[in-house]
């Protein structure tokens, strides 16, 4: 059993933290490994191909695609920020000191709530596509567009400060094992031997503003979206709608159920679940969001299979 290590000297607190990892079965860590490394890579090809495709492409240099590269490359980075760290738990004993624990907090908090504002403004572009068509370029300009971006990585600073700043303010020395895979808000506070009280009023602050408001503009834009779409004439223009949304409501879906399920949930949930939750939106749904928005999209088919032929031709 791992034994808690404790700072020595007059300064109780600790000064590193061990990782547990995602399960403490040995005829487990092996095969875990090679699987979330698959899915790391996965994501990372997915992830940074989508990017490239947007950026060498001016077919997709639209707002539509302008928001999808942001998303692709919040994935990369906070899957990067989580994964690598957690593999390491799967092969030897992961330590992670104070500093590193809360620079990866930082930067967990700062691209999740990026996602969650990327997420409300590609749900924002849709409803004026198919709302106010006419309105669109003007409504979406690429100088709103940038505006908008400014405010979603506003939004994921502010966020990440609070988070961190508040955990930051707390002193552990009730052990330094973190029974998870990552420097997280609840297993942090668990070892805490100071009041928590604020962190925890921060933290529902924070968590309820950032997936309520974008949860309910997100649901507006959706309910508006789909008045519009059966008010519609034409099957094939009605069809057409849908497809552009079902691949935005499915990764919205995805990463609002899991965070909402890991931060508004009961205080008695288990460890484990809390770990399973958090697999979804940090490291299943960056993996599966490329291939969500690539598969039936056709703007994307047309670009690869033009980059395709030019590196089998050149």
């Amino acid at each position: 059993m791992i034994q808690r290590r404790m700072a020595l000297g007059n300064d109780s607190s600790v000064k590193e933290f061990i990782l547990l990892g995602l399960t403490q079965q040995p005829e487990l860590q092996l095969p875990l490994f090679f699987l979330f490394l698959a899915i790391y890579v996965v994501s990372m090809v997915g992830n940074l191909g989508l990017i490239i495709l947007i950026v060498l492409n001016p077919h997709l240099h639209t707002p539509m695609y302008y928001f999808l590269f942001n998303l692709s490359f919040t994935d990369l980075c906070y899957s990067s920020v989580i994964t690598p760290k957690m593999l390491v738990s799967f092969v030897k004993q992961n330590i992670i000191s104070h500093t590193e624990c809360m620079t990866q907090l930082f930067f967990f908090c700062f691209f999740v709530i990026d996602e969650c504002y990327i997420l409300t403004a590609m749900a924002y572009d849709r409803y004026a596509a198919i709302c106010k068509p006419l309105l669109y370029k003007v409504t979406m300009s690429y100088q709103v567009c940038h505006l908008m971006t400014v405010g979603v990585y506003a939004m994921g600073f502010v966020g990440a400060m609070a988070h961190t700043g508040s955990m930051l303010s707390l002193t552990f020395c009730n052990g330094n094992i973190i029974n998870h895979y990552m420097c997280d808000i609840p297993p942090l506070q668990k070892l805490s031997c100071t009041s928590t009280a604020i962190n925890e009023l921060v933290v529902f602050i924070v968590v309820g503003v950032n997936v309520i408001v974008p949860s309910l503009t997100i649901f507006i834009s959706y309910t508006l979206i789909l008045y519009n779409i059966l008010s519609i004439h034409s099957a094939e223009s009605r069809s057409k709608a849908f497809s552009t949304c079902g691949s935005h409501v499915i990764a919205v879906s995805l990463f609002f159920g899991a965070s909402a399920f890991m931060y508004l949930k009961p205080s008695n949930t288990s460890v484990d679940d809390d770990k399973i939750s958090t697999i979804f939106y940090t490291i299943v749904g960056p993996m599966l969001n490329p291939f969500i928005y690539s598969l039936r999209n056709k703007d994307v088919h047309i670009a690869l299979r033009k980059a395709l032929k030019k590196t089998v031709f050149t």
